[in-house]
């Protein structure tokens, strides 16, 4: 596996810090605000779960059109204007008495939708032999912002309150604009040869088999885990794990996963082996939910469903985007990349649903045997999804005499070459050659040199 360039290297260092800081501010909220939320002023069940909900819903509604204007604006900025919002929703949600107060903070955190964004300039930033294990660290990052806000939230409420704790997503928001605004490189050749209407557009990404199979896949990993995480805190505390340890329990489960996570990564990218990988991550999902089915009533059992479901989850929220922006058509990264944040976000929002009613209905074994089913489904459609080409980037500057259709058309029909892009805000071409067959002599007698 290639090495990081240094400006790869900081750029794959600072955005997930971002990831992580927004994160840990995010979910340290969720195992607190149900006790907590109580004594704000007109505070009924319902509105809690909306105040929860609010930064999903957000989220939902926004992915797509911050990953459409990621296409035509500049990445960075948009990075700065959602970190902005996610403050100033902190700020107002740590100001408020009142239920709706917060419900309007945490969803102005939300309308902050750059997920898209950030992956998209992530994918600017880093070449394409990188990018999975530059996706797999931002998944890390996830992951362990996950576990620490599990272990920070409870500790935190307890010592400064509901305000206190709102203050310190704004606090974190903070941090992420510092980092962004000293740290995240800028990106020298983003892609962003779009239509003129943006509706056409979305309508391919959405149309795009590969890309429809990866946002299913997407769609039911969140939908699976938040259903799970609706019932998985009072079993452990029916195991005898009180909730005061569970983050202690998260921790050093999400940590091993994650070890784990590094040599899968290796295997898929370095030998090729994305699909397999990938499909056997599906697979191992799918048992997690058979294991938490047939082993739900004592704590050993699931202690081990817990560690094989992290490991299958991380694997995943690695190879998803990866495999999202390998596949996806050239200037529409950003686009894809919002179509998959909205599925994911979607999935979340209805797994929680799913969850808490199949409990009430039925039980929670037939909740995890209905989640089994769905992998299972998921897995069969994903066994149709086609190995990604392995491609590497090249980028050649035209001569002073600018670029010609002939030049484009000799280009494109060079050994190897299997998507050019000319890239207009510079006037640079962008080529994804595949190395088995490409020949560097075909650029002899050509105006144009090699960029980098």
């Amino acid at each position: 596996m290639t090495s990081y360039t240094p400006v790869e290297r900081q750029a794959v260092v600072s955005l997930s810090g971002i990831f992580s800081l927004r994160m840990i501010g995010l979910f340290m909220i969720l195992p607190v605000f149900a006790v907590y939320g109580t004594a704000l002023e007109g505070a009924t069940p319902l509105l809690i779960g909306l105040a929860v909900g609010a930064y999903g819903l957000a989220q939902l509604l926004l992915q797509i059109p911050f990953g459409l204007m990621a296409d035509r604006h500049d990445r960075h900025r948009l990075i700065i204007i959602g970190l902005l919002l996610f403050i100033v929703g902190g700020l107002v949600a740590a100001a408020s008495d009142s239920i709706w107060g917060v419900i309007i903070g945490r969803f102005l955190q939300g309308a902050g939708a750059i997920s898209a964004v950030v992956m998209a300039l992530l994918s600017d930033l880093v070449r394409d032999e990188n990018r999975t294990k530059a996706m797999a660290t931002v998944g890390m990052s996830i992951g362990l912002s996950f576990a620490l806000a599990f272990v920070i939230g409870p500790l935190l409420a307890d010592a400064v309150g509901l305000s206190g704790l709102f203050l310190a997503t704004a606090v974190m928001g903070a941090f992420a604009l510092l980092v962004c605004l000293r740290y995240v490189p800028r990106a020298g050749r983003a892609e962003r040869q779009l239509p003129t209407h943006y509706l056409p557009h979305l309508l391919t990404m959405l149309r795009h088999p590969e890309l429809m199979r990866l946002n299913i896949g997407i769609f039911c990993l969140h939908l699976v885990m938040t259903a799970c995480f609706v019932v998985l805190p009072p079993l452990l505390v029916s195991a005898g794990l009180p909730a005061s340890r569970h983050g202690w329990l998260y921790l050093p489960v999400m940590a091993l996963a994650l070890v784990a996570l590094v040599p899968a990564v290796i295997i898929a990218e370095k030998r090729r082996r994305m699909r397999e990988i990938y499909l056997l991550a599906v697979m191992l999902l799918g048992l997690s939910m058979l294991l938490l089915a047939l082993g739900h009533a004592g704590l050993t059992g699931l202690v081990l469903a817990v560690a094989l479901f992290f490991f299958a989850f991380n694997l995943l929220e690695a190879l998803l985007p990866s495999l999202v922006s390998k596949l996806s058509p050239a200037g529409g990264k950003g686009t894809a990349m919002g179509v998959y944040s909205t599925c994911q976000f979607l999935g979340a929002f209805l797994g929680g649903a799913l969850g808490g009613a199949l409990q009430g209905w039925y039980g929670v074994g037939v909740l995890f045997i209905c989640l089994a089913v769905m992998v299972l489904l998921w897995l069969v459609g994903a066994f149709a999804m086609r190995q990604p080409a392995y491609l590497h980037s090249l980028t050649l500057r035209p001569a002073e005499g600018g670029v010609s259709n002939d030049l484009l058309e000799r280009l494109r029909a060079a050994p190897g070459v299997a998507e050019l892009v000319l890239l207009p805000d510079d006037g640079d071409i962008h080529l994804k050659i595949d190395r088995l067959h490409w020949r560097a002599e075909v650029l002899e007698g050509l105006p144009v040199s090699v960029v980098g």
